[in-house]
This record gives structure tokens, sequence and C-alpha cells, in this order.
């Protein structure tokens, strides 16, 4: 398993945990959802990550970003409403990476939206990890 898999295996057990996040989605928490996933849902959107070494110990900056989807009519809320829960369940988070180790986990992003149908509400929440990698 990848440094990357982890984490993002870390967030979904995170978010799984948080009943004000499960409240609203159940377990619709997908990295790859479809055009038949009912709303409302999480989806694990584009990642990135930078080098972030520090003394003899290899390490990166990691970008998560999670799209929260609703659709209610056009309405906002339902969306920040999820993007809140999202907030809460992994800003300042703590967990164990089955690779690698997690030095911090912060939210360094959210926003809402109304995509262009004019009745699906995108909300974006970007996370920042700070792993120590393994060494190898």
């Amino acid at each position: 398993m990848s440094v990357s898999v982890s984490l993002q295996d870390l967030v979904f057990a995170l978010l799984k945990a948080a009943p004000a996040v499960i409240e609203i989605v159940d377990d619709r928490i997908i990295d790859g959802p479809d055009e038949d996933t009912p709303f409302p849902f999480i989806s694990f959107g584009p990642d990135d990550s930078v080098r972030a070494d520090a003394e003899c110990i290899p390490g990166r900056q990691q970008t998560l970003q999670l799209d929260c989807w609703s659709r209610d009519q056009g309405k906002l809320w339902p969306c920040k409403q999820l993007v809140d829960a999202v907030v809460g369940a992994l800003h300042e988070a703590e967990g164990e990476l089955t690779v690698g180790a997690l030095v911090s986990l912060r939210v360094v992003l959210a926003r809402t939206f109304l995509d262009g149908d004019g009745k699906t509400a995108h909300g974006v929440v970007q996370v920042t990890a700070t792993v120590e990698e393994p060494v190898e």
C-alpha cells in the first residue's frame, strides 16, 4: 500500500466515524461515484503532494479534495451543512496510517456553490496532511 492510499483510508475512516456526517450521507462516501449515486454524498476528488522532508525524515504535505454533493431544488444550505460536518470530522483530527505516520491533518479550504444545472449544490473541502514517509 502507498502513503497516499493509507491517507485516503484514514480520511474515509474518520468520516465514517463522524455521526454528523453519517446522519447526512449514511454510507455514501465514495471513491468514484456514478450518475446513479443518490444524493447527498461525498466523493474523493483530486489530490497532490509536495516534498516536506525534515532532517533525516522523508515527508510530504499531501492535499486531498473531498467533494460534497446535494440536490435540493437549488438550495445551498443542505450542502453547507454537509461541508461543515466534514470540516468538523477532519480538522486537526488524529489517526494512525498503515503506511507512514500522520503528523497533522488540517482543513485548509471549504467552499459551497451551485453547479451549472442550477439544482446541484457542490461543496469542496481541501485537507492538507503532513506525513512522515517510511524509510526504505
